[in-house]
């Protein structure tokens, strides 16, 4: 298939134009003519929304509640406070959720860190997933900033190809399943950013002494820009909102740098191939340009590579002397400290290995305390005395 030449073809006309293409088309009212004609099926939106603005003036509905979570595969893994923490916070505000067991990673891995995918293979992924949160009747949620932009492309493609959607719903149908896409592709920052206010109303700890630099995921907006979030009142609307919106509805204060667009270097095939330059990336280009311009207290993200690459590539820039050591997590593990949150039994902080500590230390958290209860709970644990998680005994 040349599905990729055809569409930089196409998007060659439209530019020659004058006209951005991305700017006109409204994918939800692509796919309801799709559904009408047989083609697929749609994921409505059926449960309250927040309706927010997104960067070329298109409405972006947020479901609150009732809501499938797609969980990232390098969260579980690598940082499983970051989900915890989704999971956590979406509980103290009262909001049901499905945590799916038949959900398979999106394999965007291997579409962005190898440039080799069979087209079929890959939107077949996505809409397994899709169809999966369908017949549970939630509403998918998709936690890693990866999946979010790689399902926005598969969107795009099944949109757009006829053929493509006739080899997808064969595969489903060796499945048992449909041809599913949802209504709005919605990543959990958006659902952050849109339960901002809610989230500050639960608010226990004061931040208003925290000093944050923000890092945006680029596959959050970078990829199939126009889903992105841009508020008027975040940056003038100029860059997107998500993070910055939450952290400053939180009271933090929020410190600007001149590297803010820079992507965190975690590119997907030089960190297989090349860490060194992810490494000196992070670490030179955000990392220390931070610490030299807003000397920040924590680095708040919304992406897994991001937390990932930004939080553990900082060991190697300090065995050369170089001007790093800050705290990183996603702004997820952040709200929840901010509304109460264990910092290791719910935000699992210990997984990180930049120092967090003193940024703990100034939302007013006894992190040697707080260690220490952790540590009792696990004694318990191993003695057969506790049934970990216990959720209600981790609200505080």
């Amino acid at each position: 298939m040349t599905i990729p030449i055809e569409a930089l073809k196409r998007k060659k006309e439209h530019f020659d134009r004058g006209e951005d293409r991305r700017a006109l088309a409204d994918p939800r009212a692509e796919l309801l003519d799709l559904e009408a004609r047989g083609e697929l099926v749609v994921q409505k939106i059926d449960r309250d929304v927040v309706t927010v603005p997104t960067k070329y003036g298109r409405d972006k509905r947020i479901q609150k509640a009732h809501l499938w979570h797609h969980k990232s595969c390098g969260q579980c893994g690598h940082i499983p406070g970051y989900s915890t923490s989704i999971f956590w916070v979406m509980r103290k505000l009262g909001y049901d959720y499905h945590d799916p067991k038949d959900q398979t990673s999106c394999t965007a891995w291997n579409y962005y860190a190898s440039a080799t995918s069979n087209t079929a293979a890959q939107a077949a992924v996505a809409v397994r997933n899709f169809a999966a949160a369908n017949e549970t009747g939630f509403f998918p949620l998709i936690h890693c900033g990866t999946s979010y932009g790689h399902y926005k492309e598969v969107r795009e493609e099944l949109i757009r190809h006829p053929e493509l959607r006739a080899e997808v719903r064969e595969i489903m149908a060796k499945l048992g399943k449909q041809l599913v896409l949802p209504e709005e592709i919605v990543h959990y920052s958006e659902w952050f950013y849109a339960l901002r206010h809610e989230i500050a109303a639960r608010q226990v700890r004061d931040v208003s002494q925290v000093k944050v630099t923000v890092h945006p995921a680029c596959h959050y907006y970078k990829l199939v820009e126009g889903d992105a979030i841009y508020d008027p009142d975040v940056y003038g609307g100029q860059r997107t909102a998500v993070v910055t919106g939450l952290a400053q509805a939180l009271g933090a204060d929020v410190r600007n740098y001149s590297t803010w667009f820079d992507c965190c270097g975690f590119g997907f095939r030089h960190i297989l191939v090349q860490r060194d330059f992810t490494r000196s990336f992070a670490t030179l280009r955000k990392i220390e340009v931070m610490k030299e311009e807003a000397d920040p207290d924590v680095v708040l993200t919304h992406d897994t590579g991001c937390v990932t690459t930004l939080d553990k590539s900082q060991f190697a820039a300090r065995a050369h002397d170089r001007n790093v050591g800050v705290g990183v997590m996603s702004e997820a593990q952040f709200a929840a400290l901010a509304m109460g949150a264990h910092p290791y039994k719910v935000c699992q902080l210990h997984w990180h290995s930049a120092d967090y500590r003193p940024v703990l230390e100034k939302m007013g958290i006894d992190w040697e305390q707080a260690w220490a209860e952790f540590q009792a709970d696990l004694k318990r644990l191993e003695r057969g005395e506790k049934q970990f998680l216990d959720w209600d005994d981790v609200d505080s």
